[in-house]
């Protein structure tokens, strides 16, 4: 059994953004030198998110439209969570709804996708330094 363990590092300037991750991930994935096994992805902070899904841009602004029709930001005192101080309730709202990990099988040594599938990070209390974990393990 091989394993490896990394962190992605990540500070998004402004309160939201996603990044594709997917090359970094795949990269963990050849570096471990895993041909069969599984590959978790995980967001270490309760106010960003990692999920799958297309690649586009117009999607990306969908959700962030959607997001923040389902938790907006403002005004800040709709939300307990603010009480303590805190600006930030919305962001995990969203985290919750867009996902804490993927886990995505490694056949043959690649990520193992459907079409158009990508990994992304998905930050929604930004301007901090965040991290993800990346766990490979298999034969």
């Amino acid at each position: 059994m091989k394993s490896l363990t990394q962190h992605l590092w990540f500070e998004v300037s402004g309160r939201r953004g996603f990044i594709n991750i997917t090359d970094q991930v795949e990269a963990l994935v050849r570096q471990s030198q895993v041909q069969e096994g599984l590959c978790l992805v995980n967001a270490m902070h309760i106010t960003a998110s990692v999920f799958i899904n297309d690649n586009e841009s117009g999607l990306h602004h969908d959700y962030d439209v959607w997001l923040e029709r389902l938790a907006p930001h403002a005004p800040t005192s709709q939300y307990q969570h603010n009480r303590t101080g805190e600006d930030n309730a919305d962001a995990h709202l969203k985290r919750q709804i867009m996902g804490r990990e993927v886990v995505v099988a490694i056949t043959r040594g690649r990520l193992d996708f459907g079409p158009w599938e990508q990994i992304f990070y998905g930050e929604f209390d930004g301007n901090r330094r965040k991290r993800v974990l990346v766990k490979i393990i298999g034969e």
